[in-house]
C-alpha cells in the first residue's frame, strides 16, 4: 500500500503498511510484521471555523419590547465594525454616518436611511458581525 522510511531518535525504519481496515492496520517494519490498532484518527482541516463571541445580554427592559417606531440597522455584509460614529440618544438625521464596517479590506459606511434618535446600539469597535446581523436601532 505505502512505504515510508522514518527516522526516530537517530534510528531508521523502513515502514510498509499493506492493509488498513476502519481502526486496524498490518504493516511491516524492517521486515517484521505488525498489527497496529489506532484509537482515534486525528483529522486536521485548513478551513477556519468562525468563532463569534456570545451577545451581550441587555438589561434594558425597553430593548426588549418590539416597537414598530424602532428602525433596525443591519449589516449588509459580514465583516468587522472598524468605527462606531454615533453614540446612544444622538439625534442624526439621513445620510448620517453611523458605522465604518471593514469587510474584505475595504471601509464601508453604512449611513443613516432616515432621521431619528440613537436608542441603542448593539456591536463595538471590533466586533465581527454577518449579514442581516443588528447593529443599532433608530427611533
Amino acid at each position: 500500500m505505502k512505504k515510508y522510511k522514518l527516522n526516530i531518535n537517530g534510528n531508521t525504519y523502513n515502514v510498509h503498511i499493506k492493509e488498513a481496515e476502519s481502526n486496524l492496520i498490518k504493516m511491516e517494519v524492517n521486515g517484521t510484521a505488525y498489527e497496529v490498532e489506532m484509537e482515534q484518527e486525528l483529522r486536521t482541516t485548513k478551513t477556519p471555523r468562525l468563532v463569534r463571541a456570545e451577545p451581550k445580554q441587555t438589561t434594558n427592559v425597553g430593548a426588549l419590547k418590539t416597537d414598530k417606531s424602532v428602525k433596525k440597522i443591519i449589516a449588509p455584509l459580514p465583516g468587522t465594525v472598524l468605527k462606531m460614529c454615533v453614540n446612544v440618544g444622538d439625534t442624526i438625521k439621513t445620510g448620517d454616518d453611523l458605522i465604518i464596517l471593514e469587510a474584505m479590506k475595504m471601509e464601508n459606511t453604512i449611513q443613516a436611511e432616515s432621521s431619528g434618535v440613537v436608542k441603542s446600539i448593539l456591536v463595538q469597535n471590533g466586533s465581527s458581525v454577518l449579514q442581516g446581523d443588528v447593529l443599532l436601532e433608530i427611533g
